[in-house]
């Protein structure tokens, strides 16, 4: 989310130039702005799609109530898996949820094949 963030800061900050240059416009100020603000919104409708839609700035997770962990078949109240993040993708597979404590492990081991959620 952080990521998403970020972009979404500089992406603010992209539209500086395009409200500077409408100023020299031969127009009054109200004219002015609907035409900067027409310029930014088909200009950042586009960036704006991509920093909110993009499945390679944040990783998905599901949480589930009342499950049997996979791997150490306890039965918890809360279980996680990780569906899809960068070089990862499980929506179609069967789900396998986990317990924070296996979750935990689980992660790590992902971390350490380039997996990061």
């Amino acid at each position: 989310m952080a990521k998403r963030y970020l972009l979404y800061l500089l992406r603010w900050q992209l539209s500086t130039p395009i409200l500077a240059a409408c100023l020299y416009l031969p127009f009054g100020v109200t004219e002015k702005t609907i035409i900067a603000n027409l310029i930014g919104g088909l200009i950042f409708f586009w960036v704006d799609r991509f920093i909110f839609t993009s499945q390679a700035l944040a990783s998905q997770w599901e949480v589930a109530d009342g499950v049997v962990c996979h791997d150490c078949k306890k039965i918890v109240s809360r279980g996680y898996r990780l569906v899809r993040a960068k070089n990862y993708d499980k929506t179609a597979a069967v789900p396998e949820f986990r317990c924070e404590k296996c979750s935990c492990m689980k992660s790590e081991q992902q971390k350490k094949k380039g997996i990061t959620s």
